[in-house]
């Protein structure tokens, strides 16, 4: 794995983790101790002075309030986290574990827990810092310290997590709330898709070189399984023309490949053994699928919450029917945001892009079987099926949609 592939996967990793953004707070709680600390050790480098009805805390009280404010803090930062997995074993278990990378990410959840964390960690650190005089011939100017500006920042910091509380005990049922799920997945569906769109829109097709014919020269496979994670399409583009090679790519990004897959068909001439370490460094594999040059992913979370909506068990049509209108707008922008979803070459190197009747059939044609049994599901989807042909714009996406109509008419 290359070391772009390698902080492409980490930087995922990172944003689906839910302990780097607390992580990152307390490391800066740590740091603003340090530095508060020394202003109060130094006065005289602060541009004001104190209000003297700041300055008038004791020894007892001051160590008093900042065990107070670290034990509190950091035993309600338990009660929040309590709460958060629970919030993701109800979603995990009603829509489907492919969600639980969702709240992970979520970055509402990620500071609450870091804010209160944090203010632990200074509460803790300030605390540690307060000395009182020892001994019967102590000097009390010497001995003494009680660092003022620490601790209004740490009351500060106290007002600040009380209102995270507030905020996080809103946060956790909104997070799981059916149509804010759907929601969120639908929204970032259209804005990839649109993303995607604008991307190819860039290519210029005329210096697109045509696929070489008969048998490639070399496949590479990748040794190992795993889902594909990251593909590295730039440093793929610059091997092929360094080469002069032609790399077909049959597989997408998030497909599940085994040692002996093949990932790469190359023509041209003989590659060096070192290009074909570089070759194979361009992708990074994982134990499961994420979001990552993947759009079909979140198509498939958005089926999966159809299919547990429907199962027995649950029974919930209109979960279903809200997962079928944000898998419609994403159609809709697939098939007329800039012309639409077009398989298009990225140069020297051919990758298999998703078209707009691939997205019609994970869509609609795989939800079908699971709401085909449910009158109102069945009538909302033919409903969808006739608003279509009148939204879509380009002739050959209606011509896809057609064929794709084709195929599933029968069953409907």
């Amino acid at each position: 794995m290359s070391k772009r592939a390698l902080v492409s996967k980490l930087i995922q990793n990172v944003r689906a983790s839910y302990w780097f953004l607390p992580g990152s707070l307390v490391c800066l709680a740590a740091l603003l101790a340090q530095g508060t600390l020394y202003l109060d050790q130094h006065p005289d480098f602060l541009p004001f002075d104190l209000p003297k009805g700041l300055r008038d805390t004791q020894v007892d009280g001051a160590r008093s309030l900042m065990s107070i404010i670290s034990q509190s803090v950091f035993g309600v930062a338990g009660v929040m986290f309590s709460m958060t997995i629970v919030a993701v074993s109800f979603a995990s278990g009603n829509f489907g574990p492919r969600l639980i990378g969702n709240f992970m990410r979520d970055r509402g959840n990620q500071w609450s827990l870091g804010i209160l964390v944090a203010t632990f960690v200074y509460a803790l650190l300030i605390t540690r810092a307060i000395q009182s005089p020892t001994g019967a011939d102590a000097d009390l100017s010497t001995a003494l310290f009680v660092p003022y500006l620490s601790i209004l920042i740490a009351l500060g910091l106290t007002f600040v997590s009380v209102f995270t509380v507030v905020y996080f005990v809103h946060h956790i049922p909104e997070t799981i709330n059916v149509s804010n799920i759907t929601a969120g997945l639908g929204k970032r569906l259209v804005a990839d898709i649109k993303t995607l769109i604008d991307t190819q829109s860039d290519r210029d097709p005329s210096t697109t070189p045509t696929q070489p014919t008969g048998d490639p020269a070399m496949t590479v496979t990748l040794g190992q399984s795993g889902y594909i994670q990251t593909m590295n399409k730039e440093q793929l583009r610059n091997l092929a023309q360094d080469h002069d090679l032609f790399i077909d790519v049959p597989l997408p990004v998030g497909e599940f490949v085994t040692e002996d897959t093949v990932v790469l068909r190359i023509w041209g001439p003989q590659v060096p053994d070192e290009a074909k370490e570089e070759l194979t460094s361009c992708f990074a594999l994982g134990h499961s699928p994420t979001e990552s040059q993947n759009l079909m992913f979140i198509v498939d979370q958005l089926v999966e919450m159809i299919a547990r909506a429907m199962s027995p068990g649950v029974n919930d049509p209109f979960t279903a029917i809200n997962c079928l209108n944000w898998l419609h707008s994403a159609c809709v922008a697939a098939a007329n945001h800039k012309g639409g979803l077009r398989p298009v070459q990225d140069g020297p190197v051919k990758t298999k892009a998703l078209e707009f009747g691939d997205l019609l059939e994970a869509s609609f044609g795989v939800p079908w079987k699971y709401i085909h049994a449910d009158p109102l599901c069945a009538r909302h989807m033919r409903v969808i099926f006739a608003k279509l042909p009148n939204q879509l714009e380009d002739p050959e996406h209606l011509d896809s949609f057609r064929a794709f109509m084709d195929r599933v008419d029968p069953a409907i």
